[in-house]
């Protein structure tokens, strides 16, 4: 098969792998029908995040079956599949509290932009749809596999609920997917921070109900303004700068939350947090436990998070993909082999 490699800085190269097979009775190994490349991927890309040997890479997917192990019985040959970015067993007494993304035998997997990709601990990652997919469907089933459970992840981490205000920081695949999980989870104020005419369009479309375009003390302003004055209830950190850690904490009101998904690199000042009585929860989304219900809502079709793919390439495109999204030319996209 042929799949990425990422062999250092502006350097992803389409070519043969070997072809994935069955290694433990509970791996799985499935046909990609649809893959994409992750803002997480170009820190390694833009050399921001060491390659010390070419490897391959990729983490987010949808396939159909082709193989499962004797210890899986929930998915069979066949089945249309969604699955996080994180393998977990869905069994162990972490995943049972629904932390997925902290599973005891679990762990992280890349290679998933290639034409086969083996799946450990399928039966607790793997979710099937209820059957074959529309074609329209994809792009959304897509964007479960990461980018939109983990914009959920944020607003459930910052306490999202009804009536609440909430400022969403990054305008890329994940901020825009924490804006519509704030508008399911039913915030009234939705503030998009963003600067860019065609993400502000999706921000809009997805639920925000403001966007703000300033940085510094002229958001914090206009963000005052529309929050009563003192910062919104919930804050969603979807970048993972400091800069963007820095923005959260001064956008939220004392005794909000701050729900942290970017991948971080930077620090938090605690002790502003401690005297505003700010909170923080987040981190890497427990995709498994968010799956069921968020298939249930694009299967329903109540929501359309795949307009966040707004560049569709084959897959032996993917150094091109890179390039577009390191360029900011395409906000997210979609892979098809």
């Amino acid at each position: 098969m042929r799949g990425a490699v990422i062999y250092g800085p502006n350097d992803v190269r389409f070519e043969e792998r070997p072809d994935p097979t069955i290694v433990e009775p509970t791996d799985a190994v499935i046909r990609t029908v649809a893959a994409c490349v992750c803002g997480s991927d170009l820190w390694r890309y833009r050399g921001l995040a060491d390659v010390p040997r070419p490897v391959p890479i990729g983490h987010e997917y949808v396939g159909i079956v082709e193989q499962v192990g004797d210890a899986v019985p929930t998915v069979t040959p066949g089945d249309f599949v969604v699955g996080g970015f994180l393998h977990s067993d869905n069994t162990c007494p972490v995943c049972r509290k629904g932390m997925h993304s902290a599973c005891q035998h679990g762990g992280g997997f890349d290679g998933c932009q290639a034409e086969l990709i083996r799946i450990p601990n399928a039966d607790g990652t793997l979710i099937a749809t209820p059957g074959q997919p529309a074609a329209d469907l994809i792009p959304s089933l897509l964007a479960l596999s990461d980018v939109m459970a983990t914009g959920w992840h944020a607003a459930v981490s910052a306490g999202v609920g009804p009536s609440t205000s909430v400022v969403v920081i990054g305008d890329g695949a994940v901020g825009l997917s924490g804006v519509l999980a704030a508008a399911q989870l039913g915030a009234t104020t939705i503030i998009a921070m963003s600067r860019h005419a065609d993400r502000q369009a999706v921000a809009t479309e997805f639920g925000a109900t403001h966007i703000v375009a300033e940085r510094g003390e002229s958001g914090l302003a206009q963000v005052r303004e529309l929050t009563e004055g003192i910062g919104a209830d919930a804050v969603l950190e979807c970048v993972g700068t400091e800069e963007a850690r820095l923005q959260a904490v001064d956008l939220a009101r004392p005794g909000g939350m701050i729900g942290l998904v970017g991948v971080p690199h930077g620090d938090l000042p605690t002790d502003r947090l401690f005297w505003s009585n700010t909170g923080i929860r987040g981190g890497p989304a427990p995709v498994r436990a968010y799956l069921p219900h968020l298939i249930d809502l694009v299967w329903t079709r109540q929501i359309d998070p795949g307009k966040v793919f707004d560049l569709t390439l084959p897959l032996s495109e993917v150094a091109e993909a890179y390039r577009a999204m390191d360029e900011r030319r395409a906000i997210k996209v979609l892979l098809q082999p």
